[in-house]
């Protein structure tokens, strides 16, 4: 069985082409630098992998509209090597995850609130009414309100 789970964030916007003929198709490549669990022995030490990905047609149609540079996605996929021959006649080796499947793993407001590629802030919770944020995340109720509330 050939699977890969990748979570990790786009290093720089999808290159998106077409395929020649009557039926182009879209051909999205981008890399995902995805971080490295375990300790970190070294602060010089690299603690991401850098990936390359290839979406093919619709995929690759979703890469071109919706991803960017920064943004996190997990992708689901399989891995496929080749090679080929550069200019200088020397083999080249390829490794590449083709994308079966691609999604958001942060919300919109979350990806807006990250400094970099690492981590990301929670937005604050808000109720269209700061007065009653009570800065943790959750709205203070206040006393006597119990019977207006559908449920007990």
């Amino acid at each position: 069985m050939n699977k890969v789970i990748l979570m990790g964030r786009l290093t720089r916007d999808p290159d998106v082409r077409y395929s020649q003929g009557e039926n182009s198709m879209a051909i999205a490549r981008y890399t995902l630098a995805v971080d490295r669990r375990g300790r970190r022995d070294s602060q010089d030490a690299q603690t991401a992998d850098f990936i390359g990905c290839v979406a093919f047609g619709r995929s690759g149609e979703f890469a071109e509209k919706y991803l960017k540079k920064g943004t996190k996605v997990v992708v689901t996929g399989r891995i496929q090597t080749g090679s080929y021959t550069n200019k200088d006649g020397q083999k080249v080796y390829t490794t590449d995850v083709v994308v079966e499947d691609h999604e958001f793993a942060e919300s919109k407001n979350a990806a807006g609130n990250t400094g970099s590629f690492g981590g990301s802030q929670q937005a604050p919770f808000d109720a269209g009414n700061s007065s009653q944020d009570a800065g943790d995340g959750f709205i203070n109720i206040p006393d006597g309100i119990d019977e207006e509330l559908p449920f007990n």
